[in-house]
């Protein structure tokens, strides 16, 4: 394990050092946070801290799996014990551990989009998927504030949020009965674990000696009291974020968090990471005048010693088609000049996810291949949900949506007006599905030959669970999957099921795939990106079968594609290339609409509300992201007209290309004498701590 901190400039050494309280670490872009992060576990473990009781949280499996390498590749072996984790997966742990007392066992199921969408339709009795959608995005707010359905409703604003707040209610009776959890509820109910029963929190507190957050901005209002809870009055954690980079306010990311923290824990040392190790000073000179208009909780400037590089370039155009071909120009010429020409090395970056099409046209008519991301997640396969719904049922025979999922993929002779029957026989006697299906007095509702075919699937999925329970290791996970889908006939329903046989011959590789993982994550053999440990033994098909709802990737099979990446800004957030063209930079676009009646006189600087204020700041900070992806060269373009329905409008750059100030000339400060600077500064720290453990060794 490394011992030193070789390769961290001060500030970051500052950071991985301060071990006695809490800590607020301010990492700007580019600053190396993922490198400070690692280096402080292995700080905490140098200094007698058991690995398996430090928590290094984030906000997505790859963040959570990248984390856990670098840890791997600086402290070895004990990386396998430290806690390395997304939010929802502690969640998942916890409740898992200690649900009980909510009244949850410890095989309950975790709902995807589509049976949330499914269940508030029969919870507000309807048929339209939108309406419920709709009815789901507020719920999800309301439960990321850590609201109930009786609170929400208490706070209520008009007609149409006491309808949502009702039918939120009629929403949580269904998953108390289908002992179901969504993925807000992983946050949720660990945080009413650890408010209401002293003996869990103590638990958690004690199995938690620190706890490391990563991306601390992005955190909503219930992951804060989660963490508070988990670190106690002595706050052992340390919160490493960017104020700057708060770009997530639409699904309840709150800044209030970083107000929060010198408030609950005045002992609070910040620390602020500004030297950039990505982009060159060019580039961060306009990422920091960007920014520099957004009120500040705590000032900072990034600055780099990678020398001043290309300037930033603006490029108008006609309109977005002309853009699209300027942009595929610029590609083609740097490919051909810069040092940096593959083509991984180029990314198309926009604020929505409509804007991709032209430039996926523009980039098949000069034959350079791409890949948009943040697109279909594996797990939203048709395929792959028929599966998952599959081993939900075993892990959790309560959970209805995955029963009902199930029993139709493939169909079993089993018809709608049967499945009906028995949905109304449940609901009579208060059952979930597959408890119905063995109860005695269902011969009283259904047909004889129905009940047998419902009896004979409970004891099919009985069979395989039992089966899965017992099955360990990846060679026999691997042939009992294929022999349950042999079995099944799952082969023949997709051919049947598609006209075209080459579509269901790729559907069938990504079953196996599938399979193929799930029988590498039984024999230990690759990592568990959902799990909050990393199991080095092998584990039963069941145990593995219970992480499968919180993943979202199989593999991050485009990672080595030598490709154009076209991204939104937010999907890009994390991420860098060498070359990047920010598009679509027009006002109406980016920023966002903000909307005519709060700005009546449609200027860049007209009045504004605090609301509408509140949403062009979080704009900017999408903007600054974005221009703090680039590396080497940054292109911003904007189009003269755009498309708004079927009419071509006049448009103007957007406000942010004028804030960029790339006209203008600044002193430009030397990244040489702020280091010195900030030398002298550690120097003086350090003489002065080295006086006072002097007066305290003289006062023993």
């Amino acid at each position: 394990m490394s011992s030193n901190n070789t390769g961290l400039n001060l500030a970051q050494q500052e950071a991985v050092n301060y071990l006695h309280g809490p800590c607020l670490v301010l990492a700007g872009a580019g600053s190396g946070k993922t490198r400070v992060i690692t280096h402080k576990i292995a700080r905490l473990i140098q200094t007698g801290v058991e690995p398996q009781r430090i928590a290094a949280i984030t906000f997505t499996n790859k963040a959570a799996a990248e984390m856990r390498e670098r840890a791997k590749g600086l402290i070895g072996k004990a990386a396998r014990q430290v806690v390395v984790c997304t939010f929802h997966a502690l969640g998942v742990r916890m409740l898992r551990e200690d649900g009980a007392v909510l009244g949850l066992k410890p095989q309950f199921s975790i709902l995807d989009t589509d049976d949330v969408t499914s269940i508030l339709k029969d919870a507000g009795g309807s048929t339209d998927a939108a309406t419920a959608r709709q009815w789901q995005w507020a719920i999800s707010a309301w439960k990321s504030a850590g609201l109930n359905a009786s609170q929400a409703l208490a706070q209520a604003k008009d007609d149409n949020e006491r309808v949502t707040a009702t039918i939120m209610a009629r929403y949580e009776e269904r998953l108390t009965a289908y002992q179901s959890v969504d993925f807000d509820d992983l946050i949720g109910l660990p945080l009413q674990l650890l408010q209401k029963n002293e003996q869990v929190q103590q638990k958690w507190q004690g199995l938690l000696a620190h706890v490391l957050v990563d991306e601390y901005q992005d955190t909503n209002a219930t992951q804060y009291e989660v963490l508070k809870l988990l670190v106690g009055e002595k706050g052992r954690f340390t919160a490493v974020g960017d104020d700057d980079q708060s770009i997530y306010g639409w699904r309840g990311a709150t800044l209030d968090n970083l107000k929060r923290l010198p408030q609950d824990f005045p002992q609070l040392k910040v620390i602020k990471l500004e030297q950039n190790y990505r982009s060159t000073s060019a580039i961060l000179r306009a990422a920091n005048n960007v920014i520099g208009p957004n009120p500040k909780l705590y000032p900072k400037t990034l600055f780099s010693e990678l020398g001043e590089g290309e300037p930033v370039r603006v490029v108008d155009a006609d309109n977005e088609e002309h853009e699209a071909q300027r942009t595929v120009a610029r590609i083609q010429s740097l490919k051909e000049t810069s040092q940096h020409k593959e083509l991984k090395d180029f990314a198309v970056l926009y604020r929505a996810n409509h804007q991709a099409r032209l430039f996926e046209q523009a980039l098949r008519k000069a034959n350079i291949p791409y890949k948009v991301s943040g697109g279909q997640s594996f797990f939203d396969r048709a395929e792959i949900k028929d599966l998952c719904a599959w081993l939900r049922l075993w892990v959790n025979n309560d959970d209805d949506p995955a029963f009902l999922r199930a029993i139709t993929s493939p169909k079993r002779g089993i018809g709608h007006t049967s499945l009906q029957a028995l949905g109304v026989f449940a609901g009579k006697y208060k059952l979930s599905l597959f408890e119905a299906l063995f109860s005695p007095s269902l011969g009283s509702t259904l047909p004889a030959k129905a009940v047998g075919s419902l009896h004979e699937f409970g004891r099919f999925v009985n069979d395989l669970e039992y089966r899965a329970r017992h099955t360990r290791g990846a060679e026999d996970a691997g042939a009992f999957l294929l022999e349950w889908l042999k079995d099944m006939g799952y082969e023949k329903h997709l051919y049947d099921g598609e006209d075209s046989e080459k579509l269901a011959a790729a559907r069938w590789t990504n079953v196996l795939d599938f399979c193929d993982w799930m029988g590498k994550r039984c024999g230990g053999e690759v990592d568990d990106e959902a799990g909050a440990t990393i199991a080095s033994e092998t584990k039963s098909l069941l145990e593995v079968a219970q992480t499968i709802a919180l993943l979202s990737t199989l593999t991050e099979r485009e990672k080595d594609q030598n490709v154009v990446t076209l991204s939104t800004l937010h999907a890009a957030k994390g991420l860098e290339w060498p070359h990047v063209m920010l598009v679509g930079v027009t006002e109406g676009m980016l920023p966002f609409k903000l909307g005519d009646d709060d700005n009546p006189s449609g200027k860049a600087d007209g009045p504004m509300s605090e609301g509408i204020l509140a949403r062009l700041q979080e704009e900017r900070r999408l903007m600054y992201v974005g221009i703090t992806r680039a590396q080497r060269t940054l292109a911003v373009s904007w189009t003269k007209r755009r498309k708004k329905g079927r009419e071509m409008i006049a448009a103007q750059p957007s406000r942010f290309i004028a804030e960029m100030s790339l006209d203008t000339v600044t002193s430009k400060e030397d990244p040489r004498e702020k280091l010195k600077a900030l030398r002298a500064e550690f120097a003086k720290k350090a003489v002065e701590s080295a006086a006072i453990k002097a007066e305290a060794e003289l006062a023993r």
